[in-house]
């Protein structure tokens, strides 16, 4: 299995394929709407802006596992990240991100990219880096800043 044979649901509710963003260098990061991490969008989307003309996507999943922090509905949190934060990166749908129910993009990174807790993610924020070639290749903390990432997307766009 690859990163690009994954679909996904976009805050609209349509299907979107990972194969879109083939040749990219992908950022799938779990958010939330309330939670202290939730600033991290203006950094995600400073990254977006200053890079995605050379190859860089961020991919926003809304999660509402960790301490009822996503509690809204997709147009809630489509209106927030955009009035807020400017979001213009890809948002998709609200997913789980650990159990059974978990969303398969996230089962799959999570054993390509084991964290401190092993198969599981820890928090809001967490963010894996996957290549231009679709391999994972590196998976940063929730309380990483999107800034603190940026030497690293430069080595690979």
């Amino acid at each position: 299995m690859e990163f690009y044979n994954f679909e996904a649901e976009r805050l609209d509710g349509t299907p979107e394929s990972m194969e879109k963003y083939k040749g990219k260098a992908i950022v799938v990061v779990n958010t939330a709407s309330k939670c202290g991490l939730t600033p991290q969008y203006e950094g995600l989307e400073t990254l977006y802006k200053n890079y995605k003309n050379q190859g860089l996507v961020i991919l926003g999943f809304p999660c509402n596992q960790f301490g009822n922090q996503e509690p809204d509905s997709a147009d809630d949190i489509q209106e927030f990240c955009q009035v807020n934060y400017g979001v213009s990166f890809p948002m998709f749908a609200k997913v789980d991100v650990n159990g059974s129910g978990a969303h398969p993009i996230f089962k799959y990174l999570k054993s390509e990219l084991s964290g401190l807790l092993g198969g599981k993610i820890k928090w809001n924020f967490t963010k894996f880096v996957i290549d231009k070639t679709g391999k994972p290749a590196k998976r940063f903390a929730p309380t990483t800043e999107p800034s603190a990432m940026e030497s690293y997307l430069q080595k690979i766009l």
